[in-house]
C-alpha cells in the first residue's frame, strides 16, 4: 500500500506499540524500537505528517497505548549545492534506503573548495535526477582520491544515522587490499598506534603518542621478489578505526609503505618497471558489509580489483 504522502516524504518508519510499552511516550518507543535520534525527532515533528500516532499528528512526549501505530516521515531533500553531472558510476547495489558504489581511483567523493565538479557526488546526484528520485547525497564514509573501492551512501538521514552508529560501534566490515614494499613482520598482526597531523606539515598524518587511537589489522596474502632488493607483498587490511590516511600511515610505520603512494611511499631512488603499473597508491576497498538499517539483514559486497591493480599484481607475480 502506497503512502499517501510519498511525494513529500520518504517511506515512513513504523513502530507498533507493544504491551510492555503501554503508557510510554512516543519518543521512548521510537528510541527503543528504531533507535531514532532526538535530532531526527526534533526535525520531523515540525512538519504536519512528520510524526503521527494512528495518522494523527503527535508530539514526542505524548503517551501511547498498546497497538498504536507510530509513523515517522522525513521530508524529501536534494543536494542543492551539488551540480548533477553525467559521470559514469559503477553501482554495486541500490534500494530505497542506500546506494553502494565502486569508486574508481582519481575521483574525490564529495566536492571541496576549488573542486566542485567531477566528484562521485556529482555523478550520483545526476543518477538520482535521471531516475526521478529526490534524494540528498549522504556518504557514510569516504575514500581518499587515489583509493578505489566500495563506498556506502545513505538516502535518508535516518539510514545515515544508523549506519554511522554501526560504524562507530565497529559493526562495519571494511576490508582493503594493498600492495606494499617489503614483507610485514610478523606476516599477520595489528598496528595499534595513535595518529594525528604533523605539526610542521598539517596535510600529513604521523604516528605520535599524543594522537588519536588508531587500530589496523593486517594479513599478508602473498609475497613477491623475496630474493631481490625490492621485495613486495599483497596485504589484506581491516580497520577498527577510521582516521585520515590510516592505512597509509600505519603501513609506512611498520616499514611497508604502499606502492605508488606519493605522500607516504618509498623514498628509494631507483624505480622498477612494476612500480609504475598502478599509477597511484595501490589501495582498494575490496569488501564492505553491515546490517541493513531497515531490513536488519546482514549484507556484504565485494569489488574486484580495478585493471591497474590487476596489472600490478600480474607484474609482481611474473
Amino acid at each position: 500500500m502506497n503512502d499517501p504522502f510519498e511525494k513529500l516524504y520518504y517511506r515512513p518508519l513504523v513502530a507498533i506499540v507493544r504491551e510492555a510499552e503501554h503508557g510510554k511516550t512516543v519518543r521512548t518507543v521510537l528510541e527503543r524500537q528504531l533507535g531514532v535520534s532526538r535530532k531526527l525527532l526534533s526535525q520531523v515533528k515540525l512538519t504536519e505528517h512528520g510524526l503521527t500516532v494512528n495518522e494523527v499528528r503527535a508530539y514526542t512526549t505524548a503517551p501511547v497505548a498498546a497497538g498504536d501505530m507510530i509513523r515517522v516521515r522525513m521530508l524529501r531533500e536534494i543536494s542543492e549545492d551539488i551540480l548533477p553531472q553525467p559521470i559514469p558510476i559503477q553501482i554495486v547495489f541500490e534500494d530505497e534506503d542506500l546506494l553502494i558504489v565502486n569508486k574508481p581511483a582519481g575521483m574525490i567523493v564529495h566536492p571541496t573548495h576549488g573542486h566542485y565538479t567531477g566528484t562521485l557526488a556529482n555523478g550520483v546526484v545526476f543518477h538520482w535526477q535521471e531516475r526521478g528520485e529526490q534524494v540528498r547525497f549522504r556518504p557514510v564514509h569516504r575514500l581518499d582520491e587515489e583509493t578505489s573501492g566500495l563506498v556506502a551512501i545513505a538516502k535518508t538521514s535516518y539510514v545515515h544515522q544508523q549506519l554511522s552508529e554501526q560504524m562507530q560501534a565497529n559493526g562495519f566490515l571494511k576490508l582493503y587490499r594493498a600492495y606494499v614494499y617489503g614483507s610485514p613482520a610478523p606476516v599477520q598482526g595489528t598496528v595499534d598506534e595513535p595518529i594525528d597531523r604533523d605539526p610542521e606539515r598539517p596535510h600529513i598524518r604521523i604516528v605520535t603518542p599524543t594522537g588519536y587511537p588508531s587500530v589496523t589489522h593486517y594479513e599478508t596474502l602473498a609475497s613477491y621478489n623475496e630474493t631481490s632488493n625490492r621485495p613486495a607483498s599483497a596485504v589484506r587490511l581491516k580497520l577498527e578505526t577510521g582516521r585520515t590516511h590510516q592505512i597509509r600511515v600505519h603501513m609506512k610505520h611498520i616499514g611497508c609503505p604502499l606502492i605508488g603512494d606519493k605522500m607516504y611511499g618509498s623514498e628509494q631512488g631507483s624505480v622498477e618497471e612494476w612500480e609504475l603499473e598502478a599509477g597511484r597508491q595501490a589501495l582498494h576497498a575490496e569488501i564492505l558489509g553491515f546490517t541493513h538499517p531497515i531490513t536488519k539483514q546482514w549484507m556484504e559486497w565485494q569489488a574486484d580489483l580495478p585493471p591497474e591493480l590487476a596489472r600490478l599484481e600480474q607484474k609482481l607475480t611474473t
